[in-house]
């Protein structure tokens, strides 16, 4: 999928600037390098061939890192891998400007020169056994361009929402057994359109990696001196640059914990 600048917005104006050449036209020419796109704004707009560099974190929580020159989703994903040591194939979807699994800042074909990405990866597998007691389930189904198709949004009160297991941002690894990685959205909404009504299949998901802060908090469950634990945290939190934002959330998830409210 090739990424474009989204360049500011001025009054109503909605035009975007490419980020970098597409691949198919970078093959055209032998593979040679990408050219950027210049800054749609002042002071300081980027010049042909400038290699533009964005900020990234790993949404459950690690250092800020920095990636750039990147013409597709596929590339960006395997600089992020190359930041962080990990597989790209770990990635699950990148939002942007938010820690959270917040399906209205899912990174699609556009990215801004301020705009901070965050990687969703892997993190626990889960198999649910699902009655189609109705025809429509409830999903919303897209993909990350790379051949993970996930859950972008679950309808309320639908046969899905009953199922807590079942949650916004699930990779749909197989269906009853079938293999859907490297299937497009489309794809695997219609296999699960498909299935009959009245018939129970399986879905196996892969959730994306618990943010440091549910971590955390479930590890203080067990703490005889929650005050102990606080102090533990603020230290953690320490050796990590995170947003001001993640770091609110946390403290307001010990707040949550020490109330009871969990």
């Amino acid at each position: 999928m090739p990424l474009r600048l989204r360049g500011k917005k001025k009054g109503k104006s909605k035009e975007t600037s490419k980020l970098v050449e597409s691949e198919e036209a970078a093959a055209a020419r032998g593979g040679g390098e990408a050219a950027a796109a210049a800054a749609a704004a002042p002071p300081a707009p980027a010049q042909p061939g400038a290699r533009l560099l964005f900020h990234t974190q790993l949404a459950h929580g690690s250092p800020t890192g920095r990636v750039g020159g990147f013409a597709s989703v596929r590339e960006l994903y395997e600089q992020i891998g190359q930041a962080y040591r990990i597989p790209a194939a770990e990635i699950i979807f990148c939002t942007l400007n938010t820690h959270k699994i917040d399906m209205d800042n899912l990174l699609g074909g556009q990215i801004g020169l301020e705009d901070f990405i965050f990687a969703h990866i892997k993190g626990s597998k889960k198999e649910v056994d699902v009655l189609k007691s109705e025809d429509s389930l409830g999903l919303t189904i897209t993909d990350n361009g790379t051949g993970y198709a996930f859950i972008k949004h679950i309808k309320e009160d639908s046969l899905v929402d009953q199922i807590k297991v079942i949650c916004v941002g699930d990779h749909i690894e197989s269906i009853n057994g079938k293999n859907m990685v490297g299937c497009r959205h489309y794809e695997v909404a219609n296999l699960l359109k498909g299935l009959e009504k009245g018939q129970t299949f399986k879905l196996t998901l892969i959730e994306p990696m618990k943010a440091f802060a549910a971590t955390m908090v479930e590890a203080g469950r067990d703490k005889n001196n929650p005050d102990e634990f606080a102090v533990a945290l603020d230290e953690a939190l320490g050796d990590f640059a995170f947003p001001d934002e993640f770091v609110f959330d946390v403290w307001g998830a010990m707040g949550d914990a020490k109330q009871g409210r969990f």
